[in-house]
Order: structure tokens, then C-alpha cells, then sequence
């Protein structure tokens, strides 16, 4: 069997220095921060720009933002050196485009799902953006539109494709990453929570077990196969 290339993970919710550095080393080909003061791995620009510069060359560093406005994007791009801008809001696709444009940046949008009829804005998404992170919707009540713990039902993706790249998010941890990666075959991984101590705490440990698990399903097709 011709082997397939390593799943790559990405890391969010970053804070230090030493946080970027420890992930990167595990294997992380993303590292993420969060500019969302409700969630509790948002981070200031100050310091964003300093784990930032601890990222070595070829680690994409994403920066997750929800609803930003112009002036907040400008803000943030001129203290931090960022590769990639995550729209978690509710940005329309006009929106998305007008984001990559204005700022030269590849966009991920992050799209919730929950069931069937979430499936669409996918699509329409795909249209605009550079790539797509399909993460699970918020619960009800929920105050950050990410970072929750909560998995969606994974085989609504099953077999399905995209014109651009896609990453899986939602609940996912070092124990359930590979089952995850078998059922949708995703080639993208990404975790915040999952491999916390405590919210915005990264245990080292579980970020390296994470990666680990998710390269061993390099070569293992997923278990369901559909045309999209």
C-alpha cells in the first residue's frame, strides 16, 4: 500500500513560549492562539507575539478570532506574526473573502455541525476560504463557539471531500483521535481542550499522546467510503 502522509495535528489555545516550543517538538504542524476574551486560552497581543517567535519554520501559526473587525484584525496582524487567520464567528462568505483579500493571509473558516442540514454551509464555504475547520456547534448556552469538549456524530462526514483542504475539531483527545481519523478520514486533526490539565494548561504529555495517536492512522483508509 502506498503510504499515506502523516496526519497533521494542530495545537490551539497556546499561551507561552514554552507551549508553542513543546508542541512543535511533539510534531504539531499548527499552532494556534486565541484572540476571544471569553474563552480562557485567549491571549494578549503582547504575548501572542512572543510564543509566536518561539514557532520554528514550517510550524503555521494560526490565529483564531470570532466576529473581528477590520481595525481588530489590523491590530492583531501588526504586533503578530501570523501564517493563517481562523474565522470562529459567524462570518458570511462574503466575509471570509473580504478577510483574505484585505490582508493577504490564507483564511480556515471554522463551520459547526450538529446534523444533515449543517452540511451545505460547507460547501459554501469551500467556495471562499482557503481551508475549513468542521468543528462541533456550541451547546446551548454556550459563551465561545469552540473549545467545549464536545464531538459531533462523526460519520455525517464520512467520505466526504472538499475542494480545499479540511481539519476535524470537536472533542477530540488522545483517546478518541484515531477512531475519529478512521471514521471521516481526515488528514487534519485539531485539539485544544483535549489535552488540557486545566483550561489553557496544555499537559505536554497528552499533547505528545495526541500527536502520536493521530500519525499511527496515517495509513488506515476510513471505514466508510461514500461519494460526496
Amino acid at each position: 500500500m502506498t503510504r499515506n502522509a502523516l496526519v497533521r495535528v494542530k495545537i490551539c489555545g497556546l499561551r507561552t513560549p514554552e507551549q508553542v516550543a513543546q508542541a512543535a517538538d511533539a510534531g504539531a504542524a499548527y499552532v494556534g492562539f486565541v484572540f476571544f476574551p471569553p474563552s480562557p486560552r485567549s491571549i494578549a497581543l503582547d504575548a501572542a507575539a512572543a510564543a509566536a517567535l518561539a514557532a520554528p519554520p514550517g510550524v503555521a501559526k494560526v490565529a483564531l478570532v470570532v466576529d473581528a473587525s477590520d481595525a481588530e484584525l489590523d491590530a492583531l496582524l501588526k504586533h503578530v506574526p501570523i501564517d493563517i487567520l481562523q474565522l470562529h464567528g459567524h462570518e458570511s462568505p462574503a466575509r471570509v473573502a473580504d478577510v483574505r483579500v484585505r490582508h493577504g493571509l490564507p483564511v480556515m473558516k471554522a463551520v459547526g455541525v450538529a446534523g444533515p442540514g449543517d452540511l451545505a454551509a460547507l460547501d459554501n464555504y469551500a467556495r471562499v476560504a482557503d481551508q475549513l475547520l468542521i468543528d462541533a456547534k456550541p451547546p446551548k448556552g454556550a459563551d465561545r463557539p469552540g473549545g467545549n469538549a464536545v464531538a459531533f456524530d462523526w460519520t455525517l462526514i464520512a467520505g466526504r471531500r472538499w475542494p480545499v483542504p479540511w481539519m476535524l475539531a470537536g472533542g477530540l483527545n488522545p483517546d478518541n483521535v484515531a477512531e475519529a481519523i478512521r471514521l471521516t478520514g481526515a488528514r487534519q486533526v485539531d485539539v485544544s481542550s483535549g489535552v488540557e490539565r486545566a483550561p489553557g494548561d496544555k499537559d505536554p504529555a497528552r499533547v505528545a499522546a495526541f500527536i502520536k495517536a493521530a500519525r499511527a492512522e496515517s495509513d488506515v483508509p476510513p471505514t466508510v467510503s461514500a461519494a460526496r
